[in-house]
């Protein structure tokens, strides 16, 4: 996800075959051996839509949070930036770019997103964000940074959007001190790019086995990816319900609960460079995972009833569609 333009993914199908990467896709897909408890925040409700909110004017609408709609039940503030300090994050309120926005009218509005029921939490990285977490030391100074956050601004917990790359070890290490640190109530969710969830050996994907525990959901970018091998070893083209079911199905059976599972889109066209499916598709993909209906070609062998939701990027360029994807996917998820 980028502060600029459409959002940029990280590899086409030509790239992706010519790693070999993909080949072992289905014998990855291994029993987990993480916890098997999740602890999430109790506003968080078990069928959950997820926004990212802009804090930056990219050509969508300039929103404050108080004009996310309801349909949103976790906001992901987009972005805080890495500082000189290793592994350290900090957030600064574009004030002057979001019309004169205040930190105090900021602050408030978070405070009135959970008192209806909502979480916000602040997103680390984007495509542009690279925060490097890659030792004991800066492990520390990430979980200490993002507490700090959270203290300053009310945020519920943290997003992980790093598409640069990360150290399962010590990202696990950060995110089991943070969630230590705040406690009960603590959310945590992460956006990784297709690439980053095809195999458990992904450092992506074992860091959210590692963290599973306390792991709210993972709300892939369906999106900006080209081809894809589905758990069926097949490879699914992007923009279309089977795209989305047969890439789900690989966490689904790789470890995660279904409640860890979401599934991210962009909410228009001109929110991402390809990838783009209408509401209705999204809503189909749902019902083809929790329920066997409204399937594409590919059929899971076993629904999910759990699945926790989805996820777009992002309530501005949602509003500057006139919020079609939240009011349609929204209730569709509220429903499930």
């Amino acid at each position: 996800m980028k502060r600029s333009g459409a959002l940029i993914g990280a590899f086409a199908a030509a790239a992706l075959a010519a790693t070999g990467l993909l080949a072992t896709t289905n014998t990855a897909v291994a029993a987990p051996t993480a916890p098997t408890s999740t602890a999430t925040a109790a506003a968080v409700p078990a069928h959950a839509v997820t926004g990212y909110w802009q804090n930056f004017d990219n050509g969508a609408a300039v929103q404050k949070l108080s004009d996310v709609p309801a349909d949103y039940d976790i906001i992901a503030v987009a972005f805080a930036d890495a500082t000189t300090t290793p592994g350290a994050v900090d957030f600064t309120l574009d004030s002057a770019g979001l019309g004169g926005y205040t930190e105090d009218a900021f602050k408030a509005d978070i405070k009135a997103k959970q008192a209806a029921g909502k979480s916000v939490v602040i997103s680390i990285g984007g495509q542009n964000g690279t925060v490097s977490v890659s030792d004991s030391a800066s492990a520390a100074n990430f979980a200490d940074s993002v507490y700090s956050l959270m203290q300053e601004y009310g945020f519920d917990g943290v997003d992980i959007d790093l598409e640069n790359g990360l150290n399962s070890t010590y990202m696990s290490q950060a995110l089991e001190s943070l969630a230590a640190k705040a406690g009960s109530g603590f959310v945590l969710t992460m956006a990784p790019q297709t690439i980053d969830m095809q195999s458990t050996s992904a450092e992506y994907f074992k860091t959210a086995l590692a963290v599973k525990d306390i792991l709210t959901v993972v709300n892939m970018q369906y999106y900006n990816s080209g081809s894809m091998l589905g758990c069926d070893g097949k490879v699914y083209s992007q923009g279309s319900v089977d795209f989305l079911t047969a890439l789900a199905c690989i966490q689904l059976e790789g470890g995660l609960d279904p409640s860890q599972v979401g599934i991210g889109t962009p909410a228009s066209s001109s929110a991402a460079g390809s990838g783009y499916v209408a509401p209705s598709v999204v809503n189909d993909a749902l019902d083809c995972l929790t329920k066997g209906t409204n399937c594409g070609s590919f059929k899971p062998s076993k629904t999910y009833p759990g699945l926790r939701g989805a996820m777009t990027w992002s309530t501005n360029w949602d509003a500057t569609s006139s919020n079609a994807w939240a009011s349609s996917v929204g209730p569709h998820v509220h429903a499930l």
